[in-house]
Order: C-alpha cells, then structure tokens, then sequence
C-alpha cells in the first residue's frame, strides 16, 4: 500500500483524479475528487453543491473559453449509490442505472476525451452501499497509444473494501506535450483519519501551482448519511 500524500505529490500533473476507498475506523465510506489545470480556461474552475450533487463552474465567466470538457457534473447521488467521474459520463452513468443497467454498460458507450493530441482519457467511479457495508468500481477510458480510433476501457471491482485502505486512479502519468495517460491499476493508497483530515491530506499534496478544486466525501455505512467538504483555490 503506497502512501497517498506522496503519492499525489509524485508528479507536478495527475490532472483529474479519482479516490475512493474505506475509512481507517471502519465506519465510512470515502470518495476524493480533484482537478487541475495548466491553461487558463481549465484554472477558471470552481466545485459548488448542488443538492446532493456537485458541478463544475467557471470562477469568472467572463474568461470562459470552451466549456464542452471542463463544466459537468462530477457527482451524482442516487438511492444506495454516489457515482463520480471526470466529466459528461457521470450522466451516462446515472441514466444508465436508473434503466436498471451497469456501470460497465454505460461505460462501453463512451471513449476518451476529444482532446488531441492529450485524448484526456475518462475516469469513473462509483460506490454502492448494502446493508451496512458497500463495494464500489474504477474505471479508466484512455487511447491505445494515443491513436484516435482505438480506445481500451478497462474496469476494476473492489467488493470488499479493507479498513483504511482506498485506490486512485488519475488521468495523466506525469506532466508533458502531449501529456501521457495514466498507466497500470489503480494504486493501493492508505486512508486516514476522518473527513477532515483526509481532505487536508490530499489539498496539501497537490502541486501547489496547478491544483484547481478538490472534493470529498464520507458516507456512514450504518445510515446511509453522509459530509462533503469542498475546497477551491479561486475565491
């Protein structure tokens, strides 16, 4: 299990990334969500709440450029279920389970990012909660070896979470032109502390100069409640 500060802290550019995984107490189930950026149309971001969800807003509208891949829904809670994403999918993904079909079916309808020559690719996740404990997926749609015409999409099930443990997965390897995708399974991360404290640990991690919002959540496995906290660096 690789320490999730250092971690996050091992390149100047993971982009988006995706964490998810279960509290140290046992108790709560944890997601994290951040966002990056390097031009000013991606920095131009804020998270706010929406209901029990969470969008993607531009700080000032006024510098929007393109908002086709950078203003989504990351979030969206359903009965038993939170699924978050990088991007448009994450409503794939909704529409999809309320027809009573899967993540992985949703997912087979959707390819990376239209971004050449980066082809950005899309990172999923969702959490599932039954009866007093819960599971939850990964997912990474990338270019096979930057071709624009072949995606692989790949899917990890995590079904019975361990006690301070999660997994993350993120968009880029490192910084770069064109930036290189994401390579391997998600890592085995550590999870400590309470919401607070996890949320502090990943904010404090990221690249102080790229890093743009970060959001988290802890749901109680016993109830189904759950806390948020969001943290942007426009304010």
């Amino acid at each position: 299990m690789t320490d999730l500060k250092k971690e996050i802290s091992s390149t100047t550019y993971p982009g988006r990334g995706i964490i998810i995984g279960k509290s140290c107490d046992g108790k709560n189930a944890v997601i994290g969500y951040f966002i990056m950026g390097r031009s000013e149309n991606s920095r131009n971001r804020i998270f706010t709440a929406e209901g029990k969800d969470l969008k993607t807003e531009a700080f000032d509208p006024s510098k929007l450029v393109d908002p086709s891949l950078i203003i989504y829904a990351p979030v969206r809670t359903l009965d038993g279920c939170t699924i978050v994403t990088n991007g448009d999918q994450t409503d794939t993904v909704k529409d999809f389970i309320l027809e009573g079909k899967t993540f992985e079916d949703a997912l087979r309808t959707r390819t990376f990012e239209p971004d050449a020559p980066n082809f950005t690719p899309r990172i999923s996740g969702i959490v599932e909660l039954s009866d007093g404990s819960f599971s939850y997926k990964l997912s990474i749609l990338k270019s096979n070896e930057g071709r624009e015409n072949s995606v692989l999409r790949y899917f990890y099930e995590y079904s019975q979470p361990v006690d301070g443990e999660g997994h993350f997965i993120h968009t880029y390897r490192c910084d770069g032109d064109p930036i290189p995708s994401f390579e391997g399974e998600p890592v085995s991360v550590n999870i400590e502390g309470d919401i607070d404290t996890f949320t502090n640990n990943v904010w404090d991690a990221l690249n102080a100069d790229n890093k743009v919002s970060l959001y988290t959540r802890f749901i109680n496995l016993e109830t189904g409640e759950f806390e948020d906290r969001i943290i942007n660096k426009n304010k």
